[in-house]
C-alpha cells in the first residue's frame, strides 16, 4: 500500500515533534519531511513532492496565507491548516479555505504535547481526507442570481450539510439566492469559535441575512441559520410557527453538530415542504437523514460528484438512494428555490 506522503510547515518545533509522532503512528502515512518556515518548505516541497502539506497560519519570514496564496497558484496541491482558536485564527483559516486550501484542524490553547495527541485522530482524518480531495480553486467561482417569480410560503424550509469543501460549497449556494427566499437551516462540521465568523463572512456577500443560529428563535424567511460549532441544531415547530432548538448531546457519525441530527428533526417537523440537500463532505454524516426527509416527502438533493471537494457524504445518500437528484453545485441553488416554488417538494 502507498502511503501519504506529508509535509509539515511549522514555526514551533515541538508541533513539527508531535505532528511526526501522529502521522508516523498511522499505518497509512508518514510524515517526510518538515520545516520551520515557508522558505524552508518550498524546497522541501521541490524535493520531496508530498501528498499533504499541513500548513501552520501565522509563522516567521513568510505568512501562511501569501505562502498558500502563491503554493495554489504555482503548484496546487492538498493543505490542511493548523489554525490557532482565536477570533483572528478563525477569520484567516476562512481566508485560506477561500484559497484553495482543503481543511483545517485546530491547535490546543493549553497542554500542547496532550492537546494535539488528543486530537492525533483528527488531524490523520483531515489528512487522509485531504489526499482524496480533488482539488478547489483558488479562483472566487462567479454565481448567477437566482430568479423568483412567485413568492414562497414562510412553512417553506431549505435544510443542508456540509463537510470537507463545504465553506465554499455554501457561499456558491448562498451567494445567488434571493432576499425573499425560503428559511435555509445548515449544518456544517466546524469547530466551536468558527461558525460565528464563517456567518458573519457569509453575510457580508449575500443578500439574504446569514447569522450563527440561537437557541429558541423563531425560523424567518430571507435567512440562513448556521449550527453553531459544538452544539446539534434542530427544527421544532411553536404552534404555525418554526423555531430553533440546540442541543448538547453526544456527537453523532463523530460529529457534532450532525447534519443526521438537523435532517431527522426536518423530515419530522417540515416533511413535503422542505427540500433537503447534501453537499461536498467526508464520510456518511447526512445520508440517512436525507433518505428520512426523502421519506417524509422532501425533495432531495445531493452534490454530484465531478463538483465535490470529497464525494463522501453525497455518495452514501446516492446508495441509500435518499437523493431525488444529483445535481452539480453551481445548479443547486436553482433547482432548491424552484422545487419550492412550484409547490412541488415531493416527485410527481
Amino acid at each position: 500500500m502507498n502511503k501519504i506522503t506529508v509535509l509539515c510547515v511549522d514555526d514551533s518545533a515541538l508541533i513539527r515533534q508531535l505532528m511526526t509522532e501522529i502521522v508516523n503512528s498511522q499505518k497509512d502515512m508518514r510524515m517526510i519531511a518538515t520545516a520551520p518556515d515557508p522558505l524552508v518548505a518550498r524546497e522541501l516541497i521541490k524535493q520531496h513532492n508530498p501528498m499533504v502539506l499541513t500548513l501552520d497560519v501565522e509563522m516567521p519570514k513568510m505568512d501562511g496565507l501569501d505562502f498558500l496564496e502563491k503554493l495554489m497558484r504555482l503548484r496546487p496541491m492538498p493543505v490542511v491548516m493548523v489554525s490557532s482558536l482565536t477570533e483572528r485564527g478563525s477569520e484567516v483559516t476562512l481566508r485560506a479555505l477561500e484559497l484553495g486550501a482543503v481543511d483545517f484542524v485546530t491547535k490546543p490553547q493549553i497542554g500542547i504535547r496532550d492537546g494535539i495527541l488528543q486530537y492525533g485522530e483528527k488531524i490523520c482524518d483531515k489528512i487522509r481526507s485531504a489526499a482524496q480531495a480533488r482539488l478547489p480553486t483558488s479562483q472566487r467561482t462567479s454565481v448567477k442570481p437566482v430568479s423568483l417569480k412567485t413568492l414562497i410560503g414562510s412553512e417553506k424550509i431549505i435544510a443542508l450539510g456540509a463537510s470537507t469543501g463545504g465553506t465554499e460549497a455554501l457561499r456558491q449556494v448562498l451567494e445567488p439566492l434571493p432576499p425573499a427566499c425560503p428559511a435555509l437551516l445548515i449544518t456544517q462540521h466546524m469547530p466551536a469559535g468558527f461558525t460565528h465568523s464563517f456567518a458573519e463572512r457569509l453575510n457580508r456577500i449575500c443578500q439574504i441575512t446569514v447569522k450563527e443560529a440561537e437557541q429558541g428563535e423563531r425560523v424567518l424567511p430571507g435567512h440562513a441559520y448556521i449550527a453553531p460549532g459544538d452544539m446539534h441544531m434542530e427544527l421544532t415547530r411553536s404552534g404555525a410557527n418554526y423555531q430553533i432548538r440546540l442541543l448538547n448531546t453526544p456527537p453523532v457519525n463523530r460529529h457534532r453538530p450532525a447534519v443526521d441530527v438537523l435532517f431527522h428533526s426536518v423530515a419530522a417537523c417540515a416533511g413535503r415542504n422542505a427540500v433537503g440537500v447534501l453537499l461536498t463532505g467526508m464520510g456518511n454524516d447526512g445520508a440517512v437523514g436525507l433518505l428520512e426527509m426523502k421519506k417524509a416527502g422532501s425533495w432531495t438533493i445531493a452534490q454530484n460528484e465531478a463538483s465535490c471537494v470529497v464525494y463522501g457524504m453525497p455518495r452514501e445518500a446516492v446508495l441509500l438512494d435518499a437523493a431525488c437528484e444529483v445535481t452539480p453545485l453551481s445548479e443547486i441553488s436553482q433547482h432548491m428555490v424552484s422545487r419550492l416554488a412550484s409547490g412541488q417538494a415531493i416527485r410527481i
